[in-house]
């Protein structure tokens, strides 16, 4: 069964844990310990700002509270020309820029993501400056025009975007050719908030960031050591993205095109959240699962012409009361087994050929699953969304070849060329009550 890849270019690539001020959901349990000594050669950090932090950027018509930034007295007007409807609207807008942030390392790639909530009549977009190694700058880059309806702009990613060293692939700021040893130094995120003049609703951005990673040219990966999470598993519901094959060709068509909203409306779901019936209103009765069509359609990217941009899906997740994301990368198996350990469930990605993964049945260029345990001996326990049916969702799959195919920044493709892995991006999502795992060297969340 051959998939549709996720987006288009896939990217190249001793814990203390604790909950605080609240309980993990029914099925985690308490795992076992142990600790990883395996070195890997990435490089990732996650920075951002939230809350009152985000008064540490520079404002021009915007307003920094405890709950985040919001438009105060919008500095003018602008007239937006939406490419996908070709509606010409006038909207009051303010920006919010960062300090210059220091990756801490040449970074080849980054991707920013950002916790919002956008009334009717609002919307927001999200820009990138970076700073190059040899102190020369970027363009500002247009990460993303977003909103979580779909009734005042149609949300979009930005092509043709780059200079001579870096382009935007979608949602990806990439280094073009990192062996030419110029990569990113350092970078300001810009957002701009917009709303309709006549009326007085504003976005409210509660948190943004960016995932910047080097991640080395590699088809193998060292095994990591385990034993943090083995005997785990999370009970998140399983829903199948095959049971929607053909379903609204506007927003994907379903199949094989909605792998990642299904997997995030799993984890949605998992922590009690789901879109509302007047939510799902529009979907046609017959459907089942009305949740993942509803997912797929407010993660849509109509420039993309898909639903597999990684910051719109976070941003649909963390649109529901409570919930906050985070697009990154990780290491290695260790850190998604302290996920499990605290309770949280990882979206990852990865691509594979049908050989590479037993039990799988397909490759794909592609594809996002939800990793929900592990078993007693190590091996990891997925709901794999592309699968038959919801009951034939779970799935145990070989520890060793998981993490070579989520991990690998290179791959041999089936008619013997070279092909590109995801490098260990995840989907990271969970109520704002519950910490973040706590894992020593590691700064990528």
């Amino acid at each position: 069964m051959a998939m549709t890849p996720l987006r288009a270019v896939t990217l190249a690539g001793a814990t203390a844990l604790a909950l605080l001020g609240t309980t993990a959901p029914a099925g985690a349990t308490r795992p076992a310990t142990g600790a990883s000594t395996v070195t890997h050669d990435e490089q990732i950090t996650w920075q951002g700002w939230s809350g009152t932090t985000l008064s540490a950027g520079a404002t021009a018509g915007t307003t920094v509270a405890a709950a985040g930034l919001t438009l105060g007295t919008p500095v003018g007007t602008s007239v937006y020309k939406d490419p996908h409807t070709s509606i010409r609207r006038n909207w009051a807008y303010g920006t919010w820029t960062s300090p210059l942030t220091e990756v801490g390392f040449g970074a080849s790639e980054l991707v920013a993501s950002w916790n919002a909530d956008t009334p009717a009549g609002t919307w927001l977009q999200v820009e990138l400056q970076g700073t190059y190694t040899t102190n020369t700058r970027t363009p500002w880059y247009v990460l993303g025009r977003w909103a979580s309806g779909d009734a005042d702009i149609k949300r979009t990613s930005v092509d043709r975007q780059g200079d001579r060293t870096s382009s935007i692939w979608t949602d990806t700021f990439a280094i073009d050719n990192a062996n030419t040893g110029v990569l990113l130094r350092a970078y300001q995120l810009r957002l701009t908030l917009y709303r309709d003049p006549a009326q007085t609703a504003s976005p409210l951005v509660r948190s943004v960031g960016a995932m910047s990673s080097n991640v080395p040219d590699r088809f193998t990966v060292t095994p990591s050591a385990g034993h943090i999470a083995w005997g785990t598993e999370l009970t998140v519901p399983r829903y199948s993205q095959n049971i929607h094959a053909g379903h609204y060709t506007q927003y994907g068509g379903g199949g094989e095109a909605w792998c990642s909203p299904t997997s995030i409306e799993m984890v949605i779901e998992y922590w009690g959240r789901k879109p509302s019936a007047a939510d799902t209103s529009w979907v046609d009765p017959s459907y089942a699962d009305p949740t993942v069509d509803h997912a797929a359609r407010m993660t849509y990217d109509y420039q993309y012409k898909g639903a597999g941009n990684w910051p719109f899906n976070a941003a649909y997740a963390a649109a529901f009361p409570g919930l906050e994301t985070k697009v990154t990368r990780l290491h290695s198996l260790d850190e998604i087994e302290h996920f499990i350990a605290a309770g949280i469930p990882v979206v990852a990605s990865q691509s594979f050929l049908a050989s590479e993964l037993t039990g799988a049945g397909y490759g794909t260029a592609g594809h996002l699953m939800v990793v929900v345990g592990f078993t007693a001996t190590g091996d990891v326990i997925v709901n794999d969304p592309a699968s038959p049916s919801n009951n034939a969702v779970r799935h145990v799959y070989s520890r060793t070849q998981f993490e070579q195919i989520w991990l690998r920044t290179k791959r041999t493709t089936a008619s013997g060329g070279t092909g590109s892995g995801s490098g260990g991006i995840v989907y990271l999502i969970k109520p704002t009550g519950v910490a973040w795992p706590q894992v020593t060297g590691s700064t990528n969340w």
